[in-house]
Order: C-alpha cells, then structure tokens, then sequence
C-alpha cells in the first residue's frame, strides 16, 4: 500500500502523487481510494487502492532507469506493423504496461515517424499521450517543470 506523498505511475494517465487517502462510498460499497495528482496537466484521479495491482500502478523510476529510457529515445526505431490500425493496437497494448521503457519506446517511434511522414489522428493521440506520460514521469524524477521535461524528451529523440 503506498502512503500520502507517495510518487507513482498509473498506466495511461501519467505520474503523480499520492495527496490523499480517503475511504468512498460508491454503489453501496465502501472502499478505500488513493487521490492522486497528476504532475503533467494538474488533472486529479481517484484510485481504488485494492485496484492498484491489477491496473499496473507503480512507483515511478529511479534516475538510472530514467537514463537508461533516455538512451532508449536516443537508439534506432523498431519496426512496427504496416498497417496503422495494427500498429495502433500495438501500441495501446503496450501503453498499457506501464513500463518506461516500452513508453519512450512507442514516443521515439511515433515522433520519428510524424517527421518523416504525418501521422494519423488516431496515431498522433497516442503520441501525445504516450508523451504526456513520459513526460510526468520525467518531471517527478528529475524534478522539473513541463517544458524542460518535454524539451529533455524532444532534444534525447
């Protein structure tokens, strides 16, 4: 269980961290449920907290693993499907994770591809949601504002 203060990463809407722990009733339930503020955009969520496993809440990366995404931006892309509806459901599948690695992955990809040929406007939502991401990642690890995450993420591409 975390605690209040606590950093974390909830799959497909960034990192945060934990403000507050208040129990809920909700369709005759009660249930305990993490308020979590998310560093990229301000946007609060409630999280049930006996949830958390089985939707991929982590903690956020150490600055090592952080690096080592930052290398991942940096190396050749990987080939993705041909098909962009193929490739979207990849690429959702693999957002879903939650795993850094796999997230700098799809924004280096995507990004490479956007400047060599445009994307789709569903590809270029997962762009931008892949990057919002990463980028709230970046933020709590390095401690840093928005633009400089983005501009660290944009710059290691």
């Amino acid at each position: 269980m975390y605690k209040i203060g606590d950093k974390i990463l909830y799959p497909m809407h960034g990192a945060g961290t934990i403000e507050k722990i208040e129990s809920r009733e909700i369709l005759g339930q009660v249930k305990d449920y993490y308020i979590l503020n998310i560093s990229c955009g301000g946007m609060g969520l409630m999280l049930p907290v006996d949830s958390c496993d089985k939707i991929g809440v982590r903690p956020i990366v150490s600055a090592e693993e952080m690096e080592h995404a930052f290398c991942i931006l940096g190396e050749e892309s990987t080939k993705m499907a041909d098909n962009w509806n193929k490739r979207q459901r990849e690429n959702m599948d693999k957002l879903k994770t939650g795993k850094i690695e796999i997230t700098a992955e799809i924004v280096r990809n995507l990004t490479r591809n956007d400047r060599d040929r445009k994307l789709s406007a569903g590809e270029k939502k997962m762009l931008s949601n892949a990057r919002r991401i990463l980028v709230s990642e970046v933020m709590l690890v390095k401690g840093i504002d928005s633009e400089e995450a983005l501009a660290l993420v944009e710059a290691a591409i």
